[in-house]
């Protein structure tokens, strides 16, 4: 585990909770993620505590029902999900309209939020989903979309008391537009992990700056672009892929409701695209199907990003924070 200070609670609870959310005493915190993840201990505990403002607090699995119906009984006024939570109660509402009018603000974090379910979020219900990154080793969100200045498909920019550097291999900080490796600094990182020096050695890389492992850029107004898992990265043709990008084209497609990419090798050892694709609630994964979503796909990306293996399945595993575990889909 990662050891962090008792002042890294107050820190979060200020620097994102305050300056950048806006909480304040005449809030009601509902929080999808549970207080055993460090992003549900912000907006459950630590965020309300610290501002003076309510918490719902549910025992029930974080459902497109549940939490809808904890929303329209509680009236909360900020509502924290995530990703794969927010495409379930998208479908959810095609179906049916749920009463949202307490919510002030949606957050996002966990996974980074697709563009299409951003947009599709606001049509449907007229709130911005606020998309961020965070990580227990922060203890909560440090860069982050603000409600006066947020955009589909980025993760914003630098919490209040964070610093962020997009660098390479060597720890030299790339090019501007280039893609390379997230760290950051400020007042709530972890100086160390729990009895293991190796992975302290390398995740805390000295003067107080920290290796996410997410592989980011910046566009051109600044703002960072998540380009997915350093470690999850492949490499198509020569040139470095991020599944996170075919996943979130994959997922515009009208019938998708959730998608994940690794990549195999074909017959002669290169490596392509694999996707493992879960469907909206009746449709039919046919081969018909398959042949309308490689189209659209190929619509929006490079040639050498499309899929050329396309799995219909039941779900995706993944880990109890909703993170698609796409080691178990390589394996598979």
């Amino acid at each position: 585990g990662a050891i962090h200070r008792h002042r890294d609670m107050v820190a979060t609870s200020q620097h994102y909770g305050v300056e950048t959310l806006g909480v304040r005493a005449d809030d009601i915190c509902f929080s999808a993620a549970k207080l055993f993840f460090a992003y549900g201990l912000g907006n459950a505990m630590t965020f309300p505590l610290w501002s003076g403002a309510t918490a719902v607090l549910s025992d029930q699995r974080p459902t497109p029902d549940s939490t809808f119906a904890a929303i329209e009984r509680f009236r909360p006024t900020l509502y924290f999900g995530v990703p794969t939570l927010y495409a379930a109660q998208l479908q959810a509402l095609e179906a049916g309209k749920r009463d949202l009018s307490s919510v002030r603000w949606c957050v996002s974090a966990g996974e980074a939020l697709p563009a299409g379910i951003f947009r599709r979020w606001r049509e449907l219900t007229g709130l911005t989903i606020l998309d961020g990154i965070g990580s227990t080793e922060a203890l909560h969100i440090f860069v982050s979309n603000r409600p006066e200045d947020s955009a589909a498909g980025t993760s914003g920019r630098p919490v209040p008391g964070y610093r962020a550097r997009i660098v390479d291999e060597a720890g030299s900080d790339v090019k501007p537009g280039e893609v390379g490796r997230l760290w950051i600094a400020g007042d709530s990182t972890a100086r160390a992990y729990w009895n293991n020096p190796e992975r302290t050695a390398s995740t805390m890389r000295g003067d107080g700056w920290l290796d996410t492992g997410d592989s980011y850029s910046q566009d051109p107004d600044g703002r960072y672009v998540y380009g997915g898992r350093s470690d999850d990265m492949m490499k198509v043709g020569g040139i470095w892929c991020s599944p996170f990008e075919i996943e979130a084209k994959l997922i515009e497609h009208p019938k998708v409701l959730e998608a994940g990419v690794v990549g195999r090798s074909d017959p002669d050892g290169l490596v392509k695209p694999e996707a493992w694709i879960v469907l909206k609630q009746g449709a039919a994964g046919d081969k018909a199907l398959e042949a309308d979503i490689l189209a659209h796909v190929k619509q929006g990306l490079a040639p050498y990003k499309y899929p050329r293996w396309i799995n219909f399945v039941a779900e995706l595993p993944k880990t109890a924070t909703g993170k698609i575990q796409r080691f178990k889909l390589r394996a598979s």
